[in-house]
């Protein structure tokens, strides 16, 4: 049985956002609980870390968090070359982790602001 295109496209797909987020995870742990910080450490890990996001092919993704997703693995990448101090890298990529944590639980978790009210019609 021969797979469509469109199943090879999908697959392929779901291991680059996999890819993606293995990524920002293991730069996220080193970057939360290492004890001591240093450039040359943070530089090697992600070396180790983009060895496994080279295997795979870049898709084209099309959902906003997916493109944020990417954006600051991207993000990352360029500041391991960059002349900043180790704890300045460290606040920029937490900081931008954590807005895209927020944007992605933002819909997730909608309050109802007249709860009491949607329900008035049925007395």
């Amino acid at each position: 049985m021969a797979t469509s295109n469109k199943v090879i496209e999908n697959s392929n797909r779901l291991r680059y956002i996999r890819a993606l987020e293995r990524f920002h995870k293991a730069v996220i742990s080193y970057l939360t609980n290492s004890p001591e910080l240093k450039k040359e450490a943070y530089v090697k890990k992600i070396d180790n870390a983009l060895k496994v996001l080279n295997r795979i092919e870049e898709v084209a993704l099309y959902k906003g968090e997916l493109q944020d997703l990417q954006t600051l693995v991207k993000k990352i990448i360029f500041l391991k070359e960059s002349d900043k101090e180790i704890e300045d890298i460290k606040d920029e990529i937490l900081y931008s982790s954590n807005q895209l944590d927020k944007s992605i639980n933002a819909r997730r978790y909608k309050k109802d602001k007249h709860a009491s009210s949607k329900y008035d019609d049925w007395l």
